[in-house]
């Protein structure tokens, strides 16, 4: 038989939709994407650092030692001035200031005298005494120096500061594209003149807080501006130009030459830092300057950087590497990674080239996992994945390249996901044609199960422990003699209908149906744990199904009979027996004969529903009342029985318990049973229970256990 293949055009264009938007946001570049990303590229570089190479870079570390030892910041000028010019005495190539001089020194001796009340002799040798902002400005002046300031984007802060050089553009003009600023903050204007350069100290974090990139330059008004890095590297060569190119289509920067230096730079005039591992060499205290300790040599033809890894002064930066850093140290590994010409770049081709793999990669996977199974799918979508993430780690690791793998696998993953999805769904449709067909012939799990274990379609049975209902409708024969068969048979098939829902909604199997008896079996094609509770509740469901329907059908003035139910549990044999032409999928063994027994019990016991010891002891939740030790026809063991209690709708099961004394007295011979369940005859005289017992009493037999003649 062929099923019907409607094929759902819009669903098969989902991964390709999926392929086509990733491509989208990576143009777009939300913000969600690029934290994502560089989450990517800072754990490359904590899994591969970069190497540190001695450069004559250092760090003059106004550390908390240095504090402690010569009190706390701001320092007198005067100190500052001496620092520099032991740095020059040392031999530095250039001294960058990761500090603005915006005020004047509170310490020099006219601050001092404008604040105290001194006599005019005192205020006299006072006022004869050197100014610390000029010292200073002296020692700026005999120096290179460079001074800072830091950018402003609030507009507040409106000085332009003094430009010691000078920027020459190639290409477009660059300013459009770097970051820009409307104010500055600047150093004395007598640092600035005295000093050999002037850059900018700010830091253009990502939004997370984190120093990826370095400025070489930037935008404020409409003027282009150096960084401390650019100018340090700029004095320490002594050349006066910046050549910035720039592309020729619009990329922005392209690189920056400062000197004998070219730096490569993202298109806004940056560089991307590859961070090493903390370096203490790295860092010189300043304290050891100021007390001459510094080793002959030790800064000879160095570019200094004057800053503070202080806790207290809150120059503090996080670090790709998961830490803290000082905020002068990127300034410094940014200096060492220009002189060593070891670059980190991200180039403007990346950008053709992610977007091209996410195109090429999804369309190819998409198709893949359309056409094939999921298991082929998987693998090639795994091996795309591991070449994308192994070209970008050796892109990083042997190139110095940023290539991101994140969106791309993220598209690919989508891609694959839904082409899965699909190809299943389009599968699912073809096999739930077949199961919907199937199941109208056999119980629907043994149809999942033959779907699912197509190998299973053999002769052959093997031991499990199941669990069987069995059910019988009372005077049936009756009914199709008092009324149209056509109208029976309707009647009927509606209350089939029914218990076998309820049977398949529980998760048995149907075994067969006898004309109005129905038997149900747990625990087959498929194990199930709990296959005693679930034959248990599937029964009182059927039970209380069936009184409904009887009152329902007694209310239009139709006689409808009640239903016996049988319950029971043990090991049978499980599986298809038969022939090589036609076979039947059934449980052989005692158990199943058993729970027809007690089936067919009910009628000589008054009941209707009779469950074994052996499917009780899994139902801790079930209320019952013990019935008697059968001893069925053609048995020789007696088999203890209980009828479940079945309390009115809305309301908990009860125990019996004056049935249930009266019973232990049944069960152990006392003679004072027949006393009890005379007074319960009085109380419920149409208890089947009662009056099955009481008669048992008054013709002689003792105990509980029942001998049956018939079936």
């Amino acid at each position: 038989m062929t099923a019907p293949r409607t094929f759902n055009r819009f669903l098969n264009l989902l991964p390709f939709a999926a392929v086509a938007l990733g491509a989208m946001l990576f143009l777009y570049d939300p913000h969600a994407l690029q934290v994502l990303r560089n989450s990517v590229f800072d754990q490359f570089q904590r899994w591969h650092p970069r190497e540190y190479r001695e450069v004559p870079v250092t760090i003059l570390d106004i550390d908390d030692e240095s504090l402690a030892r010569l009190g706390q910041w701001p320092w007198p000028r005067t100190r500052v001035a001496e620092m520099v010019d032991r740095l020059h005495e040392a031999g530095a190539a250039s001294v960058g200031m990761d500090i603005v001089f915006a005020e004047p020194d509170r310490t020099s001796p006219k601050a001092m005298m404008a604040l105290w009340k001194l006599p005019e002799e005192t205020r006299a040798r006072l006022g004869a005494l050197p100014d610390h902002d000029e010292a200073m400005a002296k020692s700026l002046q005999e120096g290179r120096v460079v001074v800072g300031f830091a950018l402003d984007r609030t507009g507040k802060a409106t000085a332009k500061p003094a430009t010691p050089f000078r920027i020459v553009t190639a290409g477009e003009p660059a300013e459009r594209h770097l970051n820009g600023f409307t104010g500055a903050v600047t150093s004395l204007p007598a640092f600035e003149k005295a000093a050999s350069g002037n850059g900018f100290l700010t830091f253009v974090p990502d939004d997370d807080g984190v120093v990826r990139r370095v400025p070489l330059v930037a935008r404020l008004g409409e003027a282009i501006v150096p960084s401390l890095v650019s100018e340090s590297l700029r004095v320490a060569q002594g050349v006066p130009n910046y050549i910035v190119r720039t592309g020729s289509s619009g990329e922005g920067v392209e690189e920056i030459r400062i000197g004998e230096f070219t730096v490569p730079t993202t298109a806004k005039g940056e560089m991307w830092v590859h961070y090493t591992k903390p370096v203490p060499g790295r860092f010189l205290p300043a304290w050891k300057v100021l007390a001459g300790e510094v080793p002959a040599g030790r800064l000879d033809g160095h570019i200094v950087l004057v800053g503070t890894s202080a806790q207290g002064l809150m120059d503090l930066r996080s670090s790709p590497m998961g830490g803290i850093m000082a905020g002068v140290e990127a300034h410094a590994q940014g200096l060492e990674q220009i002189l060593a010409k070891t670059w980190l770049e991200r180039p403007a081709w990346t950008y053709a080239i992610e977007p091209l793999l996410i195109v090429i990669g999804g369309i190819a996977l998409a198709l893949v996992a359309l056409k094939t199974s999921a298991l082929v799918a998987a693998g090639a979508t795994l091996a795309i994945l591991a070449a994308v993430a192994a070209g970008a780690w050796y892109a990083f690791t042997a190139q110095g390249l940023l290539l991101d793998p994140l969106t791309p696998s993220l598209v690919l993953v989508a891609a694959f996901i839904l082409g899965s999805v699909v190809n299943h769904l389009n599968t699912e449709r073809e096999g739930r044609w077949v199961r919907d067909a199937f199941s109208r012939y056999v119980s629907p799990n043994r149809v999942d199960y033959l779907v699912s274990h197509p190998d299973n379609l053999e002769l052959g049975g093997k031991r499990q422990e199941c669990s069987f209902i069995f059910t019988d409708l009372a005077g049936f024969t009756g009914l199709m003699e008092a009324m149209d068969p056509g109208a029976a048979v309707s009647l009927l098939n509606d209350y089939l209908d029914r218990m076998i829902e309820i049977a398949f909604r529980n998760g048995g199997t149907l075994d067969r149906i006898v004309g109005d008896a129905v038997a149900i079996m747990f625990s087959a094609p498929v194990e199930q744990p709990d296959h005693r509770a679930r034959a248990m509740h599937t029964a009182l469901e059927m039970h209380a199904f069936a009184t409904r329907y009887v009152a329902d059908l007694a209310a239009r003035g139709i006689q409808f009979g009640h239903t016996r139910i049988g319950i029971h549990s043990g090991e049978v044999i499980v599986g298809n027996f038969g022939g090589s032409n036609m076979f039947d999928y059934r449980a052989l063994g005692d158990p199943v004969n058993t729970a027809a027994r007690l089936e067919s019990v009910n009628k000589h016991l008054g009941t209707l529903v009779c469950v074994s010891e052996e499917t009780l002891s899994g139902c801790a939740d079930v209320v019952a009342r013990p019935v008697g030790r059968l001893v069925l026809k053609g048995k020789s063991q007696a088999l203890k029985v209980f009828e479940p209690i079945v309390p009115p709708e809305g309301r908990a099961a009860q125990r019996d318990i004056a049935y249930e004394e009266a019973y232990a007295l049944l069960e152990t011979g006392d003679s004072r049973a027949l006393a009890a369940f005379e007074a319960l005859r009085v109380a419920r005289p149409d208890d089947p229970l009662v009056n099955l017992h009481l008669g048992r009493l008054n013709a002689g037999d003792a105990g509980d256990r029942i001998v049956l003649a018939e079936k």
